[in-house]
C-alpha cells in the first residue's frame, strides 16, 4: 500500500509533458490581383498602398465616354412609346371596324367581302402590335447589355482587405491580356492564415478543428487563439515534415501578415 501511495505521489509531482510547439509565420488569408475586365485607359484610381477597402468599393475607373453615350441611347430607345401606342390605336380602330362590318354584314348592309377585309385588317393590326412589343423588349435587352458594358469600365473590390501594391497610375493603359501587370494587389488580413511545419511523429497529434495558441514575435507579441483548418496528408520526404494551416481572426488588423511566430497546440 505504501508503495502504491508513493508511486501515485511521484506521478502527481512529475512535470507535465511539454505541449507540441512549432515555428510558424502569418500570411494573408487571401490575396487578389485586381485587373480590368476590358482594355481601356485608366482615368482614376481611388485607393493607394495601405488603404483599407471593402467588397464592392469602386477602386478604378476606365475611360467610358463612348460606352456611356451608347447606354444613354439604348435607354432612350427602351423607353420610346410612339410605335407601341400607334400600334395599340391601330388595333383598337381595326377591332371597332371589324365589329361594325360584321354587324352590318349580318343585316346585309355591306358585302361579305367588306366584312372579311375588316377582319383581316384587325389581324394585321394585332400582329403589328405584337411586333411593336417585341421591338420594345429587344430595346430593353439592348439597354441592359449597354449598361453591363458600361459597368465593365468600373473596377470594384472583390474582397474586404487592404491595398498591398499599386502598379498603375491614371493615364496608363489597362490591358486585360497582360497577366504580368495588374492594377492593384489586395490582401485580406481580417483573417490570417498561420503556416507551420511539424515533424512526422506529430502527425497524429494534430487534427482539423483543434484549438491552438499563436504567439507572434516581438514587438507584436501577445497570445492569440487560432483553429487548425488544414493538416497536410502528404509528407515531405526530404525533411520528414508536414504542413499545418491555422485560421487566426484578426478583425482589428493588429497582427501584421508576414510576422514570424510560435504556435502551441492543445
Amino acid at each position: 500500500m505504501r508503495r502504491s501511495l508513493a508511486f501515485a505521489a511521484a506521478l502527481l509531482s512529475a512535470p507535465a509533458a511539454s505541449a507540441l510547439e512549432a515555428d510558424c509565420v502569418t500570411e494573408p488569408s487571401r490575396t487578389v490581383e485586381v485587373r480590368a475586365a476590358v482594355e481601356g485607359l485608366v482615368t482614376a484610381i481611388h485607393v493607394d498602398r495601405g488603404d483599407a477597402v471593402k467588397a464592392g468599393q469602386v477602386l478604378v475607373q476606365l475611360e467610358a465616354s463612348r460606352e456611356k453615350a451608347g447606354a444613354d441611347l439604348a435607354q432612350f430607345r427602351a423607353t420610346m412609346q410612339g410605335a407601341l401606342r400607334s400600334a395599340e390605336s391601330r388595333l383598337a380602330y381595326a377591332k371597332l371596324k371589324a365589329t361594325r362590318n360584321a354587324q352590318m354584314a349580318e343585316e346585309r348592309f355591306v358585302a361579305a367581302q367588306n366584312r372579311d377585309e375588316a377582319e383581316t385588317e384587325k389581324q394585321l393590326a394585332d400582329a403589328q402590335l405584337h411586333e411593336a412589343r417585341d421591338n420594345r423588349r429587344v430595346a430593353e435587352l439592348e439597354s441592359q447589355r449597354a449598361q453591363a458594358e458600361l459597368q465593365l469600365r468600373t473596377v470594384r473590390s472583390p474582397i474586404n482587405g487592404v491595398v498591398m501594391q499599386r502598379m498603375m497610375n491614371p493615364g496608363e493603359l489597362a490591358d486585360n491580356r497582360d497577366a504580368r501587370r495588374p492594377i492593384l494587389k489586395l490582401a485580406n488580413v481580417g483573417v490570417l492564415h498561420v503556416e507551420a511545419l511539424l515533424p512526422l511523429d506529430a502527425h497524429r497529434k494534430v487534427r482539423k478543428g483543434q484549438a491552438a495558441t499563436v504567439i507572434p514575435e516581438d514587438p507584436v507579441g501577445g497570445r492569440h487563439q487560432a483553429t487548425v483548418k488544414v493538416v497536410d496528408t502528404v509528407v515531405d520526404a526530404a525533411s520528414g515534415t508536414f504542413g499545418v494551416r491555422l485560421e487566426l481572426p484578426n478583425p482589428n488588423h493588429s497582427i501584421p501578415a508576414g510576422v514570424k511566430c510560435r504556435v502551441q497546440f492543445r
